[in-house]
């Protein structure tokens, strides 16, 4: 009933109903902290990931057709992004349990973190807060291995993105020293 309450409100209220927006971190800059529950309830860090590349996407719900198919080729193209050295971590205001079906039922083979009060991705900018409920912004940063934001997209096509980001890392690793 609440998921398609939240459906429905989401194609009726204006985006001028949705709150002050936190800014979106630029690159360069030092992805913002955190500690969250996965899938298994396990608290996760973004320090756990330090020395890596790390996808950070948020999505707006599980189960729900864009979102199932940015997870699945992100899963897809799960040995291409580890060959980068690259982890991906989805994120959204679902809970641990919901979570852990949504990655049962598609076979994820990457964390997802229950941030169900949206701090997370309010840090992020990537909160749309509609007062009766919160979702993440379909946004993804791309952070290198010192913990710094090395691309963002603001802007993500479902079933090319994790391909876009396969293609930035090639570049961003050749880059780089």
């Amino acid at each position: 009933m609440i998921s398609r309450l939240r459906r429905a409100l989401c194609l009726l209220l204006p985006l001028g109903a949705a709150s002050v927006q936190a800014a979106v971190p630029a690159v360069g800059q030092p992805a913002p902290d955190f500690t969250l529950p996965d899938q298994g309830g396990k608290l996760r860090r973004l320090a756990d990931w330090r020395g890596k590349w790390l996808v950070l996407y948020f999505y707006p719900k599980n189960d729900t057709p864009g979102c199932t198919e940015e997870a699945c080729t992100f899963r897809d193209d799960w040995e291409q992004l580890s060959a980068l050295g690259a982890e991906v971590v989805g994120i959204s205001v679902d809970d641990s349990a919901s979570h852990a079906a949504f990655a049962q039922k598609y076979k994820l083979p990457f964390p997802l973190l229950a941030d169900t009060q949206g701090d997370v991705a309010q840090r992020y900018g990537a909160i749309s807060d509609w007062k009766l409920f919160k979702f993440a912004k379909r946004y993804t940063f791309l952070i290198d291995p010192q913990g710094q934001i090395a691309k963002v997209y603001l802007s993500v096509n479902t079933s090319r993105h994790s391909a876009e980001i396969v293609a930035d890392l090639k570049q961003l690793k050749s880059s780089r020293p």
